[in-house]
C-alpha cells in the first residue's frame, strides 16, 4: 500500500463526497499499516469545517472504496479526521488558498522550522515566504519537509467585528 498509488484516488473519491484531501499518511507496521486521512470542506472557515459525523461517514465511503478495488490489505486502520486549526499545508492550492497568512515552515535552507508569512505562488512548484524580519524567498515545494498554518491563539474563539471578512 503505497502512498503516492492511493493519493489521486483518494482524492478524487474525497471530491465526489464534496471534501478535499489535506493530508495522507501511512504509519503503523507492514503486518497492520495505519492509513491516516485528513480531510476538510473546500470553503471551511472556523467554526464551519468537518464534523466528527462527516469523518464517521466518510470513513465508511472511504473504506467501501479501498476494498472494492482492492487497494489495502486485509488487515489495516484508517484513521479518518478534520486537519485541525493549525492543518497542514501540502499542495499547492492549500499554499494559494492560505497568502497572507502564517505558517510554520521546515525546510533545510531556511536553516529549520521558521515562522513565516505566505507571500505568493508563482507557479505550482514554488510559493513565495516573508520573514519575521521581512526578507522574502521563493521555495521549491518539494524542499519543504513540513508546513502547517499558524493559529494566533489569542484570537481563538473571541468574537469577530461585524466587519471582519472570516
Amino acid at each position: 500500500m503505497s502512498v503516492d498509488a492511493l493519493l489521486n484516488p483518494i482524492r478524487a473519491h474525497l471530491d465526489g463526497l464534496g471534501f478535499e484531501l489535506v493530508d495522507l499518511r501511512r504509519t503503523g507496521t507492514l503486518q497492520r499499516p495505519i492509513l491516516q486521512v485528513r480531510v476538510d470542506r473546500p470553503d471551511s472557515r472556523p467554526g464551519q469545517g468537518v464534523t466528527a459525523d462527516d469523518c464517521a461517514g466518510i470513513s465508511r465511503s472511504l473504506e467501501r472504496f479501498l476494498e472494492s478495488r482492492a487497494m489495502v490489505g486485509p488487515r489495516y486502520v484508517l484513521e479518518v479526521s478534520s486537519p485541525g486549526l493549525e492543518r497542514p499545508l501540502r499542495w499547492p492550492e492549500h499554499w494559494r488558498r492560505f497568502i497572507g497568512r502564517r505558517a510554520r515552515v521546515r525546510a533545510r535552507s531556511l536553516g529549520g522550522r521558521r515562522a513565516v508569512e505566505i507571500v505568493a505562488v508563482p507557479d505550482d512548484e514554488h510559493v513565495t515566504l516573508r520573514s519575521e524580519q521581512g526578507g522574502e524567498v521563493t521555495l521549491a515545494l518539494d524542499s519543504i519537509s513540513e508546513a502547517t498554518l499558524l493559529v494566533d491563539w489569542a484570537t481563538v474563539g473571541r468574537p469577530r467585528s461585524p466587519d471582519s471578512l472570516e
